[in-house]
């Protein structure tokens, strides 16, 4: 399998993990009377599983971007140039006008 496929699955996986840990939080923490939507009605857990899939496609969305962004190799050289022999001399701008 590619390393790029590898990187995907498993970032992804981290992500969907992670959103099923903090809709859990949310439901355990009663936040916004969530526990009482997913415990005591009768499509509860269809609640659930949806709280938990579309957080799961944002968290495993940034998990891989993060992934991915780490994956640049740092500069080692320096920024922002060395500044030597500039300097700023205001020059008049003559601009052909005609009167009507």
């Amino acid at each position: 399998m590619p390393k790029l496929i590898r990187l995907y699955i498993i970032n992804v996986a981290i992500g969907f993990a992670l959103a099923l840990a903090f809709v859990s939080l949310i439901v355990w923490l009663d936040v916004g009377g969530l526990r009482h939507l997913v415990t005591e009605t009768e499509m509860g857990w269809l609640a659930f599983t949806m709280m938990v899939v579309f957080n799961g496609v944002v968290f495993a969305g940034v998990q891989f971007a993060y992934a991915v962004m780490s994956l640049a190799a740092p500069d080692d050289e320096p920024k922002g140039g060395k500044k030597q022999g500039v300097t700023a001399e205001l020059a008049p701008v003559h601009v052909g006008a005609k009167r009507r």
